[in-house]
């Protein structure tokens, strides 16, 4: 899987609808994992909400796109992060290196719940970043 370069979106309770909206102009096929799916922490009543939603256009595009996590705000306006996602472990973690320089670790580098390596971070700019390295049997 070639590394790919991708917005992602953060939604207040209606990703889901979001996602399927996004589907319906862009086509393609689409991929939601609530909270409960990802044996994320989180409420009860946020079982069904959205951690990870992917819409892949038949054009090539790639949309991502989530609840906010609980316990984290919702600032509207701040709703996007660029999102750095593949299998290349030494690439993607080359990026994460040279993405720390100066920056705030929201999430440190390493074996997420769902498997894949998964981090967060905001770089010494402002720009909020996520990586998330498949691992291997999970592409």
């Amino acid at each position: 899987m070639p590394t790919r370069l991708n917005p992602y979106l953060s939604f207040n309770g209606n990703a889901r609808e979001a996602m399927e909206f996004y589907k319906s102009v862009f086509g393609g096929d689409l991929t939601i994992n609530t909270f409960a799916d990802g044996g994320m922490p989180h409420e009860p009543a946020d079982k069904d909400k959205v951690m990870h939603g992917q819409l892949v256009a038949p054009n090539g595009y790639w949309l991502m796109g989530s609840d906010t996590p609980p316990g984290m705000p919702f600032t509207p306006g701040s709703t996007m992060t660029v999102s750095l996602s593949g299998d290349d472990d030494a690439e993607l973690r080359g990026y994460w290196t040279k993405l720390t320089d100066g920056a705030s670790i929201g999430v440190p580098l390493e074996k997420a719940p769902w498997g894949d390596s998964f981090g967060m971070l905001t770089d010494r700019f402002g720009t909020p970043w996520m990586v998330n390295i498949t691992a291997p049997g999970n592409a």
